[in-house]
């Protein structure tokens, strides 16, 4: 009887503890809810300010948050991209469906064909470089026309200053005679692009130059005496679009010497190999010649014309010495062969004939944290050859440019 009178007390005393709407057992502990504020970048639990940036949308879920604006992991390549942050290898960014398509297309592709040797090649960490240039060429013209008449032809230097605009492996660049700007004429105007990565490389560039010719010649059924004299009326235009593979990819970057996006830390060379398709016109206005050339050419007709496509194949080598902690010197070198087609043959004269042309560039680079300096050169020849006249046409230059990368 005592112990059903103990039993009764106890059970009174636990239903007096216990709180209507309570449950007899503890109960778990819980995660406050998260309150999202006017600021859109921040969340506040408990008044206390959380960032969600690090937080993939399913921590978020696994914390019970669950009145958290799921927007801000999900807009977060948004904000970052605004900011200029954007981390190509941060896998929390929250891209829609097509930029997350082209996002892992890109991550293929950098695996595939952007892959170093680390203890040869390694990246500068930055995507963007911007550099100004001073940029000075001329173009040569060496041959005979028949027997008799020998002829040297070399425009005057031609100094440009221009940008070059880079994001990662594509480069843009933009250069303009210096005379084009003080003067209303349209002397000199160049145009170039690259895509560099580890496995290959694609460049293309557009020349078009009008100045004057200083002329050589020497017409041996008149005289062997050479003569001198300045032409002008002759427009010269060139377009060229060149790419090549990298045998020794892992260790050699011919980005470190050009594009200013990798660092060589251990000299290292590699064979080459690709395709060139080339385009040369220069075409003569009798109006504009001087006396001395009309004495040979009286009419338009009768002036000459070079006007040629190029279709090549190219091999050859590329060595990047590395001086020192901060200097690098790049030495390339490939010989075109090929299939040439004369768009305009005079009577008699074959459309097609053997394209042989060799292109020489080098580069040297001082690196100095986000700064660089550099001096490029390259070279390019050509060989022309038709019934009555064999020419070798070369164009030659040579850039002085600085830059940044951010």
């Amino acid at each position: 009887m005592k112990s059903v009178r103990f039993l009764t007390v106890l059970v009174l005393c636990c239903m007096w503890q216990v709180s209507p709407g309570q449950e007899l057992y503890p109960a778990l502990e819980t995660t406050p809810v998260a309150v999202v504020q006017e600021d859109e970048d921040s969340v506040y639990h408990l008044n206390e300010p959380l960032q969600i940036d690090s937080l993939t949308y399913q921590e978020i879920e696994g914390t019970g948050m669950v009145s958290a604006d799921t927007t801000q992991v999900k807009r977060k390549w948004w904000r970052e991209m605004k900011h200029g942050k954007v981390n190509f290898d941060d896998e929390t960014m929250g891209y829609p469906k097509f930029l997350k398509f082209c996002w892992k297309l890109y991550k293929w592709g950098d695996r595939a064909f952007n892959s170093y040797d680390c203890s040869y090649v390694t990246s500068t960490g930055k995507n963007w470089k911007l550099f100004m240039k001073s940029n000075n060429w001329m173009d040569t013209y060496v041959g005979k026309h028949s027997d008799n008449i020998k002829m040297v032809m070399n425009s005057n230097l031609v100094s440009n200053i221009g940008v070059n605009l880079s994001f990662m492996a594509v480069s843009l660049g933009y250069s303009v005679s210096i005379s084009n700007l003080l003067s209303s004429g349209k002397v000199s105007k160049k145009a170039d692009f690259s895509f560099t990565c580890a496995r290959f490389t694609a460049d293309a560039y557009y020349i078009e130059n009008n100045n004057k010719l200083n002329v050589y010649y020497t017409d041996k059924s008149v005289s062997n005496e050479r003569q001198k004299f300045k032409q002008s009326g002759v427009s010269r235009k060139a377009l060229a679009l060149t790419a090549y593979y990298f045998f020794n990819n892992r260790r050699y970057a011919q980005a470190a010497a050009y594009c200013f996006s990798k660092y060589q830390k251990r000299s290292a060379g590699s064979w080459l190999a690709g395709l060139s398709i080339q385009h040369y016109d220069v075409k003569f206005d009798v109006e504009q010649m001087s006396e001395a050339a009309r004495e040979y050419i009286h009419t338009q007709d009768d002036a000459p014309r070079i006007l040629y496509n190029d279709y090549c194949v190219l091999f050859g080598y590329a060595h990047n010495w590395v001086l020192g902690r901060k200097w690098l010197l790049n030495i390339t070198l490939t010989p075109y062969l090929g299939y040439r087609y004369n768009i305009k043959p005079r009577y008699g004269e074959n459309a097609s004939a053997l394209s042989l042309n060799l292109r020489g560039r080098f580069g040297v680079v001082y690196n100095h944290r986000q700064f660089f300096l550099g001096i490029q050169g390259y070279a390019d020849h050509h060989r022309y050859k038709t019934s009555d006249t064999h020419l070798y046409n070369s164009i030659i230059d040579m850039s002085i440019l600085c830059g940044v990368r951010f």
